[in-house]
């Protein structure tokens, strides 16, 4: 053998050796913490992650999933903690808080870098100035119904009005059947309930919780409509457990067939029809108050997209938002994830293929986005605060009037 012809080889070898491992070790892997792959179809989230690693090489994205509720208690602690992932789904309540805490960076500056075009985002939420999140889908929150109940109980038309809402959920209760009318989390770990299933009720009327900014729960609207809740909860018509349900409590008793209403995001369409692929059910606007003839406020969320502070990999992590947030990305993202683009330039394929959001198409083209909780001070909390005013008024302790007076009392001090 060539002694020294085999040397060379060898450290022909070590160096190609050397040249894969060097390009291994670089790889930056980054965490993306979200609840929105659970909500997707199985794989849908992680195929488009592939897709960014191909045409991102050296870039790595492991997906922390969970639920809605899980998935927030794990970015308080990781906020808490300094080890927040990367890229982080947000929700527009818990933006101002985490913003304060210095959890969530401002991405203005990697913008500027890269010299993104703000202008194809539809709507950029600031704190202090700061550009934190980009809402990247966007769900409105109908009212849920499960036809064949609705058909058995004899309801032959959507409720429109309250009062039709009412006496459908007085006629799909059997409660010797374990079958309720509607269903309500009023959780006070989780308090998106009074949120997406109390405050709704207030802008699908055209009405507001603020005035110039401030609290503004003594007003006729909002006592009106506590008052409403309470009356459905004296009657009966409420699922039993409300100050212990979450949210995906109230999908599972729809998925299984125990209420015949509740009040929820497009988001769980997918999951809805994955867990229980025989329900008959469709969705309608929010209903109104009797004679209220305006444009009705749509109550939505939407799934919020932003970066730690605290990451290492910065601008990793802006390729990422900022791949998610291009036009085609994005229209592929909001038609499998059934919900509106965050890219004004993206084209979801749904309306035209599915007729459950064709019709949410139209009761988002005839009302307008309302949801007031989106980057207010402690939003969490002051949820909180009302549940809290609103459990005492379930249990007796006192009126609506009281209720919206004390939760006021309690927001004041934290404006």
């Amino acid at each position: 053998m060539n002694i020294r012809k085999f040397g060379v080889t060898m450290r022909a070898a070590v160096a190609v050796w050397a040249l894969c491992a060097t390009s291994a070790f670089a790889d930056t892997t980054i965490e993306f913490i979200q609840w929105w792959e659970p909500e997707m179809p199985s794989g849908a989230l992680r195929s488009i992650m592939n897709d960014f690693e191909a045409k991102n090489p050296g870039i790595k994205v492991t997906l922390v999933s969970g639920p809605y509720a899980t998935t927030r208690d794990q970015i308080v602690v990781g906020a808490a903690s300094g080890t927040l992932s990367d890229v982080v789904g947000l929700d527009g309540a818990w933006v101002n808080g985490l913003s304060k805490q210095g959890a969530i960076a401002s991405m203005d500056e990697l913008m500027e870098k890269a010299k993104y075009d703000k202008s194809q985002i539809t709507d950029i939420v600031k704190i202090d100035g700061k550009s934190v999140m980009f809402p990247l889908a966007s769900f409105v929150y109908p009212v849920f119904i499960n036809l064949d109940i609705a058909k058995a109980a004899g309801v032959d038309k959507l409720p429109a009005t309250r009062t039709e809402f009412a006496e459908a959920a007085k006629k799909m209760t059997d409660a010797s059947k374990n079958q309720y009318g509607w269903v309500l989390p009023l959780s006070l770990q989780s308090p998106s309930g009074i949120q997406n299933d109390v405050m709704s009720w207030v802008w699908a009327s055209g009405a507001s919780m603020l005035k110039d900014g401030k609290p503004d729960l003594e007003n006729e609207a909002v006592v009106g409509t506590l008052d409403y809740i309470a009356s459905l909860n004296k009657e009966g018509v409420i699922s039993p457990g409300i100050f212990a349900k979450k949210e995906q409590d109230k999908v599972e008793e729809f998925v299984n067939g125990r209420v015949g209403m509740m009040v929820d995001s497009l988001a769980h369409v997918n999951l809805i029809r994955e867990r229980n692929p025989k329900l008959n059910f469709g969705i309608s606007a929010l209903p109104a108050t009797d004679g209220y003839t305006g444009k009705r406020g749509m109550p939505y969320a939407s799934w919020g997209i932003g970066i730690s502070e605290g990451s290492q990999h910065k601008e990793e992590a802006w390729k990422l938002v900022e791949y998610l947030m291009s036009p085609d990305v994005n229209g592929r993202l909001v038609s499998i994830a059934n919900a509106f683009p965050g890219n004004v330039h993206a084209k979801p394929d749904f309306v035209a293929s599915d007729p459950i959001f064709a019709e949410a198409f139209k009761i988002f083209q005839s009302g307008y986005p309302a949801n007031e909780f989106v980057g207010l001070p402690v939003a969490e909390e002051l949820m909180r605060d009302m549940n809290v005013e609103v459990q005492k008024m379930f249990d007796g302790g006192q009126s609506a009037k009281e209720a919206a007076a004390n939760t006021e009392k309690a927001w004041l001090a934290k404006f």
